[in-house]
């Protein structure tokens, strides 16, 4: 019987069909990615300590700096889960020498297929309603992530001001959906 099945061009021309359906179904998936995980240990920029003592204010006024005198935190946010669990904070941090970097501190995400950095205009939204709103209005994308867990520094153009964007994705780009978010506020 197994003979006589095996022979036919139909049983054939099914059993290729399952085997290039099921190589496209992992490749567009990558399953195997929810088990897996990328560790990023980044150096982080040092940002200078805030004092809680008043300054004393000289008697002549000083020339305004360009640029400040240290690196500083700007924004930050927590991230919130949507699609699929994630913790973490992230901060924009401008250098001393003008540039900006987003800094992602302590991230712990689900790995998966074409995980993007988007710096967007949207406003984070709890729940399934949030998954999908940063493609919606002004985004910018960073970088491929670089790994699924640790700390990990993005460079932010130099075209880009990050005054414009309020919110951090890890954007999904092959389905079109966040795994979580940050909201970006004044630091």
């Amino acid at each position: 019987m197994r003979k006589r099945i095996f022979r036919s061009r139909v049983a054939w021309a099914g059993l290729a069909s399952a085997v290039l359906v099921t190589a496209l179904a992992l490749y567009w998936f990558q399953p195997w990615k929810l088990f897996t995980d990328t560790y990023v240990d980044e150096a982080v920029p040092p940002v200078r300590a805030t004092s809680t003592t008043p300054t004393p204010t000289p008697a002549a006024p000083a020339a305004p700096a360009a640029t400040p005198a240290g690196n500083e935190i700007l924004t930050a946010g927590e991230f919130v889960t949507h699609e699929h669990g994630t913790t973490g904070t992230a901060e924009i941090h401008r250098l001393a020498n003008g540039r900006h970097q987003l800094v992602i501190r302590n991230l712990s995400t689900s790995s998966g297929p074409d995980l993007r950095v988007w710096l967007s205009d949207q406003p984070v939204t709890l729940g399934r309603a949030g998954w999908r709103v940063f493609d919606d209005g002004e985004w910018v994308e960073l970088a491929r992530l670089k790994g699924n867990k640790g700390n990990q520094v993005y460079e932010i153009p130099a075209s880009v001001d990050p005054r414009d964007f309020r919110s951090v994705s890890i954007w999904c780009k092959r389905f079109a959906v966040s795994f979580g978010a940050a909201d970006l506020r004044a630091a």
